[in-house]
């Protein structure tokens, strides 16, 4: 048996945090072949991956407890495999008359996520649905619309009990996610990346938690997740900018403090709190920062001992898997950042806002710039797989 993955020993320092594929199941089994195609130590790399994710494992072995997925990662199951893909849209625009790129966009994608849904569905029901769920994201061009977001996510969840809607961490976002809530629908809080987002994600969650069982709804099937965008506030935002503009130079390092901070503050606020009944979700990993020549990963090594989901996607996977064999993890979500650290970071508003309970209205979320840019490339994404329908539709009426 091959020595413990990275993944393993992460895992390992507290056995009630959960590793999340972050990607469409289905692509699993190809992104697995290329994985132990490409090792130098084959069978090392096939044993790790198998614990992982193994269809011949009982569903409570396997090491990913859920999973998570956005529309570029939803498309990149269809450019895992187009032919198939071109085939099955195009029996579609047959069978079902779909004349609309819109409409038929939506019933591919629904198909993805129906997929992913049943592969983990043995682990939802073997675990008495504390585990097994798959996060379904509705359309982000939709990012302001309650009405159209409630209507798709209800659509999503209906394909499977085990999806887990994304909803944007915009103002209208928090609306959603109560009234999912109220209705036992499971939510996972995306495009969110500041405190106040995690506390309005929190709020909506308890109101919506209070209006269902004031109504006898069945809450045996719902879990609610935060998604910490870790990376992208660091990257995306004015952090830098900011910095600049009042004379500061913000090492690699000093960009990861800011984010971890933020991380650590989420995971202090929700058990502090103790009325929100769900989990902060790191994503938007990096391996990074440098420190002595040496690669680190400080989004885990600095956060592990967290009761929180891990969510990893391929390339991330592979970093860490491939080069993180040196990596180490201890205890260590409860030791702070350090105080020079905070009070530099503390004189950027970027930051502060981000940092504080109130730093932001509701209202302001909407015009975040990490939420921005994000919603930005995860609307271009979508429009890339109604392009792909589209072209079916052309050359099925050519």
């Amino acid at each position: 048996m091959a020595g413990k993955s990275i993944i393993e020993r992460l895992w390992e320092v507290n056995t009630e945090a959960e590793i999340w594929w972050d990607s469409s199941p289905i692509i699993y089994a190809s992104w697995r072949r290329k994985m132990i195609e490409g090792a130098s130590h084959k069978e090392q790399m096939s044993a790790w991956l198998d614990r992982l994710y193994h269809e011949g494992n009982r569903p409570e072995e396997n090491l990913f407890r859920g999973v998570t997925t956005n529309p570029p990662l939803s498309f990149n199951a269809i450019k895992d495999d187009p032919d198939y893909w071109s085939r099955w849209v195009d029996e579609r625009i047959q069978e079902e008359g779909h004349t609309d790129p819109e409409a038929l966009f939506w019933r591919t994608y629904k198909e993805i996520v129906k997929r992913g849904a049943e592969v983990y569905m043995p682990l939802f029901e073997a675990s008495n649905y504390k585990y097994g769920y798959i996060s379904g994201q509705v359309d982000p061009r939709h990012r302001h619309e309650v009405e159209k977001m409630v209507g798709q996510a209800v659509e999503l969840h209906d394909l499977s009990p085990n999806v887990m809607i994304k909803v944007p961490g915009t103002a209208e976002g928090y609306e959603v996610i109560r009234r999912l809530t109220a209705r036992g629908i499971p939510t996972n809080n995306t495009l969110s990346f500041t405190i106040p987002q995690f506390v309005a994600c929190m709020d909506a969650v308890v109101k919506g938690l209070e209006e269902a069982r004031a109504q006898g709804v069945d809450l045996t099937r719902w879990r609610s997740v935060i998604t910490d965008m870790s990376a992208r506030f660091g990257t995306l935002g004015d952090l830098q900018k900011e910095a600049v503009e009042r004379g500061m130079e913000l090492s690699e390092a000093e960009v990861r403090w800011a984010e971890i901070a933020i991380f650590k503050k989420a995971c202090r606020l929700v058990a502090e709190r103790g009325d929100y009944p769900g989990k902060m979700l790191l994503c938007s990993m990096r391996m990074s920062p440098t420190v002595d020549g040496v690669v680190r990963c400080w989004h885990l090594e600095m956060v592990a001992g967290a009761d929180v989901v891990y969510t990893c996607p391929p390339p991330f996977l592979e970093a860490l898997l491939q080069r993180g064999g040196h990596l180490e993890f201890r205890n260590r979500i409860e030791e702070p950042v350090p105080q020079a650290v905070m009070d530099k970071l503390m004189r950027i508003p970027y930051f502060e806002r981000g940092y504080e309970e109130n730093g932001y209205t509701v209202e302001e979320f909407n015009q975040h710039p990490a939420l921005l840019a994000t919603a930005k490339e995860f609307s271009a994404a979508t429009q890339k797989m109604v392009d792909f329908v589209a072209e079916r539709l052309r050359q099925s009426h050519g």
